[in-house]
């Protein structure tokens, strides 16, 4: 293993520091901000909307209380009974997140990137 694997690299959004793993997560969850996540969305060729603002929000949320990053099921299942039965689909996440759900969720929400996701 060379002595950058385990070197983060630094990130500076409007004047503040975020510190990321080697795959570009947020180090620290505390120092998460809006700013940082409409960044790192449009590097990905994202506008957040309102829909992905909610799922963010729910994602830091559910860390808060877990300790973890939901997973997709936990995700749909929010969808179902918090938005709109209707929407509460993988396939609806994937609308929303094209590059994979619980990465990119996790990756906005200045979570650490899930250990299982689609």
């Amino acid at each position: 293993m060379s002595d950058t694997a385990n070197q983060s690299a630094v990130l500076f959004i409007q004047g503040e520091e975020y510190r990321l793993d080697q795959a570009g997560y947020l180090l620290n969850h505390l120092c998460w901000k809006k700013a940082f996540a409409e960044y790192m969305a449009a590097k990905q060729g994202l506008e957040l909307t309102p829909d992905h603002w909610q799922l963010i929000e729910f994602a830091r949320h559910h860390y808060a209380r877990y300790d973890d990053s939901p997973p997709m099921r936990a995700l749909v299942k929010w969808v179902q009974k918090e938005l709109d039965e209707g929407k509460g689909s993988s396939r609806y996440l994937y609308l929303l997140f094209p590059d994979g759900p619980g990465k990119q969720i996790s990756l906005f929400a200045g979570l650490p990137k899930p250990v299982s996701c689609i």
